[in-house]
Order: C-alpha cells, then structure tokens, then sequence
C-alpha cells in the first residue's frame, strides 16, 4: 500500500468531516507506516461545507449579526477566501438546528438572515459568491433573504412578505431598489437534490415534514410557492418552477435566479473540483469514504456517491466506513465500493454511539486496515 486518501464527509451531530478523516487517517498511518496517507474532508453543499473549504483552502471566516429562521438575532459565519470568492452555508443563518423542536414551523420562518450574509459578501466586493443549499428550516421560496437584498415581494397592502406562511398572499414584486445593490459578479447557488420546486417531488410535499410542516401546512405552502413562481415566471420570463434543483432548501434560489442572473449547480462535484480531487487521486491504492449514517439515500448524489464515482472511474478501490449502516446502504457497492464499514456497535442506543462517535471510529478503522494488511 503506497497511498491511501481518507475523503469523509462529517458524521453529523458528532464530528466533523476534519475530524472524521484526522481519526481514520491515524489509524492507516499506525498499520501502514510506510503509506502516504491524505487527509481531505469534502462536504456536499449543506453543512460543514465553509469548515471543509477553509480546511484545505486559505481564506478568512467573518462573524457577523444576522436574524435566524424566526428574526432572533445571532451570530452567523461564512468564508471569504484570498481569491475573492465567499462561500455561505444557508444553514448558518436558517438551519434547523437554530430552532427548538417545538420552534419548527416553516410557515412561520424565513431566510432573511441568510440575505444579509450574502448582502455583507457583496459589501465586501466578493466575486462569485457560493451558496451552500441544505440543511435548512425554511420553504419560504427565498423571499426572505431576498427582502435584504432589496427584492421585495408585497402583499396587497404594501406589505414585505419574508415568511413561508404568507407567500400567497403576495400580489406584486417590486425591483425599484435592485440597481442599488450594484452587484455585477456571479451568484452560485450548490445543491445535489434535483426537486422541482412544486408538485409532488417540490420544495413542500418532501421536504416541507422534515422541517415541522403538518399535512394541512404542506398543502398551504404548495399554494404559496406555486403563486410565487407564476409571479416570478412572469416577471422573469424565465420558466423556473420545473427546474431541476430549483425545490431545494424550501425554494430558497428562485428570486435569485429569476433577477440576478444566479447559477444552480452539485454541490459535492464543485467541492470536489475545488479541492482538486481527481489530481489527488493519481498514484492512489485505497479511497476511505464515510458519513453519519449510509443508507439508500447516500448512493442518490450525497457526497460519498460522488466520491466513490470519481474514485472507481480512476480505477481505484474504495470502502466507507460509516457511523450507521441504513437500509439500502448496499447501493453503494452497486457503485463500486468494496467495503461497507460500520462504526457504531449493534446494538448500542443512538445517544452512546453519539457520544462515543470518536472512539468507535478509531476502532472500526483500526480492524479495517489491520484486516487489510492480508490484502495488500
């Protein structure tokens, strides 16, 4: 074994993608002494993604006062890297862990804090500027970071509207204050789910439950999102509602799309691109992926699909080593992986595994690359 790349996204709630890979990598490094071992945390565009961008590349995080999802003001950080260009988590300002359990509404809160974030980076004269989409505690089709940037969506009395619960009644849009933001450079907004933002797969009916939303709530955010985009389509002329991606985070890049010209694109291939991962590749024996939990899900555009892809295309072995394995975490050998590793002991209660997330996955490692010994 000359070169093994330890690539693992975070296991959520317990440790980070650098800390994930720094465990696994110590491991390979005590049963293969002679190896070069690479430590290179990746992230999809949701959280973790400014931790993993400023692990590998040099840059800046800024602090500053924005509202969360339900107008609380916090504190919130994104990068700002030595090329110019700003990399946002929408998370930061409107995840889902900003709220209490009972808190989760998304007919009650809004992305406002997220606009003035991207609103500092084009203060400070970023260019482009990325916007991770996950992970989020919204569907209020971005209306609300939309409002900081000087986009305004009115009801019929005059009225900003910033939250999910309100988008239907929005009669007008008004652009008057738009040239003002004065920015001309590049919006990019990452994502790896390809939900439209209506209908059955869209921005409400999946993703509206998983933060809060009732059966009846989902159904008056569908409505809401589905007049928003017929005015937004109308005063674009863009036919944005079908759009692959345009459901992710609640809606969040339709405005932005529509009236500054902003581009969708995956998330993980962007990351992967950025960290020059197919160069890191070349002369590589062994990929080791992982995340907290794999499941079907992971094998449908996550960050461990993109990187066994790359990996196998480069004809390289890869194995996961995860916290949990889901059902249908077997997709991934049908990808290509040649071992699926799980850290968490059967049977342990999901609070220990959690607490115990460092040090279970030292162990499992420690068996995978002692069991690889007789391999290579």
């Amino acid at each position: 074994m000359n070169k093994i790349l330890i690539a693992s996204d975070s296991f959520k709630g317990s440790l980070s993608a650098a800390e994930a890979c720094n465990i696994i990598a110590q491991q390979a490094r005590q049963r293969f002494p002679q190896a070069e071992v690479l430590e290179l945390p990746v992230a999809d565009g949701g959280e973790g993604l400014v931790q993993v961008i400023l692990h590998n590349l040099d840059g800046r995080l800024l602090t500053i006062p924005v509202q969360d999802p339900l107008g609380r003001q916090i504190p919130a950080a994104y990068a700002l890297l030595e090329s110019g260009a700003a990399v946002i988590e929408m998370a930061a300002a409107a995840g889902l862990p900003l709220l209490q359990k009972t808190e989760l509404d998304p007919t009650k809160t809004s992305t406002v804090g997220v606009g003035e974030l991207i609103l500092d980076a084009i203060r400070r004269g970023a260019d482009p500027i990325y916007i991770g989409l996950g992970g989020s505690a919204t569907v209020d089709g971005g209306v609300g970071a939309a409002s900081a940037l000087r986009i305004l969506f009115l009801d019929e009395w005059g009225g900003v509207v910033t939250s999910g619960g309100r988008l239907n009644k929005i009669v007008r849009v008004d652009l008057s204050g738009l040239p003002s933001l004065n920015y001309s450079g590049k919006m990019i907004f990452l994502t790896d789910v390809s939900n439209p933002l209506c209908g059955p797969s869209g921005a409400a009916a999946i993703f509206g439950p998983q933060k809060g939303a009732s059966a009846e709530q989902v159904v008056e955010l569908e409505h809401g999102l589905e007049q928003l985009a017929s005015l937004v389509e109308h005063e674009s002329s863009l036919e944005l509602k079908d759009m692959p991606g345009m459901g992710a985070a609640g809606g969040f890049a339709l405005p932005f799309v529509a009236f500054l010209g902003a581009e969708m694109r995956g998330g993980i291939d962007f990351v992967l691109d950025l960290l020059k991962f197919d160069e890191k590749l070349v002369g590589t024996d062994l990929v080791i992926t992982g995340e907290g939990r794999t499941d079907a899900q992971s094998a449908m555009g996550k960050a461990i699909s993109a990187v066994t892809r790359r990996s196998r295309a480069a004809g390289v072995r890869v194995a996961v080593i995860s916290g949990a394995l889901g059902e249908g975490s077997e997709k991934m050998l049908e990808l290509g992986v040649s071992d699926l590793v799980q850290a968490t002991p059967i049977g342990q209660p999901l609070e220990e595994a959690m607490t115990h997330a460092a040090e279970n996955l030292a162990k499992a490692a420690y068996r995978f690359f002692s069991d690889s010994l007789k391999r290579f």
